[in-house]
């Protein structure tokens, strides 16, 4: 199962997306975070429906200094998986 997410609120500049990379790495989804030019977060991840439900969780919580006011999802079609490796960060070096 791909999910793409998309995170608003005070989501950059607060450790959004190495939170994300944590939580993500420890259910052993492939994908990626990064920021997007509006000052959102955009997460696509590909696990268990198990996984990506306990991901939207951690996404709706957010880290610390965080504020989610809309989260927004979506699925892809299965093929989108076949480019995704351990989950990272994008942009972030």
């Amino acid at each position: 199962m791909v999910l793409h997410f998309l995170i608003q609120g005070r989501v950059q500049g607060v450790g959004f997306r190495w939170f994300v990379h944590r939580e993500a790495s420890e259910l052993d989804l492939r994908g990626w975070v990064r920021n997007t030019e509006d000052g959102d977060v955009e997460v696509v991840a590909h696990g268990t429906e198990t996984d990506l439900a306990e991901l939207r969780s951690s996404l709706r919580r957010g880290p610390r200094g965080s504020r989610v006011d809309r989260l927004t999802e979506h699925y892809l079609d299965e093929t989108e998986a076949a480019g995704l490796d351990a989950f990272r960060i994008e942009g972030a070096w």
